[in-house]
């Protein structure tokens, strides 16, 4: 199989699938996480199953095709996203996939309030991240947070999708949901605190306002119709 990571950073949700055999192809806008990921991994793309690309994806010249497609934790930081998702059927194949994997905005953290590193009690309150804006900006400047820091929660509050708005933005691209998951704990937790992964209770998992609230990530497995 061909994949591609848009907004790979540096690279790591691709070594499972070079080990797994794939060819791999990652793209992000960020020059230092490109140039990390080639040391990183300059074992695969010396093999020739990994390449790496500063790229921005709406200017990438390329008659490169693939079957899968991966947008994990990137969608959420993308300003148009019916732009982007109704884009990336350029580079599939038919019968191609997409995998987007994002958190609600909705949910305790949607905001990455855990990022901060000079205020505890802000890198760890839930839901604040909903208040409107200029109470929001107030917040952030009362509990310290550095002005770098500031700007990118900002903008994460301005983009951040929920899961009806994602589907509808599905709808309207012209794309079909294969298979849709609602996590309660987000698989990554059990890299970051050894919180095992657990799929969302079923008949929430139905609820479009609670759902976002309590879960902490989706995924969905998307295909053009």
């Amino acid at each position: 199989m061909q994949v591609l990571d848009v907004g790979c950073g540096v690279g790591g949700v691709l070594a499972p699938f070079v080990a797994a055999g794939c060819t791999c192809t990652g793209v992000d806008v960020d020059t230092a996480s490109i140039e990390v990921g080639k040391q990183l991994h300059a074992d695969l793309i010396a093999a020739g199953s990994l390449a790496l690309y500063r790229q921005d994806i709406y200017d990438w010249d390329t008659e490169q095709r693939f079957d899968l497609i991966l947008l994990k934790d990137s969608i959420e930081h993308i300003a148009d996203q019916a732009r982007i998702i109704g884009h990336l059927k350029t580079f599939l194949k038919p019968g191609g996939f997409i995998f987007f994997g994002f958190p609600p905005w909705v949910m305790p953290f949607g905001g990455h309030q855990q990022v901060i590193r000079r205020s505890a009690l802000l890198s760890k309150l839930p839901w604040y991240h909903l208040l409107p804006m200029p109470l929001y900006r107030a917040v952030l400047r009362a509990g310290g947070v550095e002005p770098g820091n500031q700007d990118f929660l900002i903008e994460t509050k301005e983009r951040g999708i929920s899961s009806w708005r994602f589907q509808r933005i599905l709808k309207r691209t012209g794309y079909r949901i294969v298979k849709r998951t609602f996590w309660l704990f987000n698989p990554i937790y059990q890299y970051k605190f050894g919180l095992k992964g657990r799929k969302q209770f079923g008949p929430i998992a139905h609820l479009p306002g609670l759902r976002d609230l309590i879960s902490t990530a989706v995924y969905y497995l998307v295909q053009p119709r």
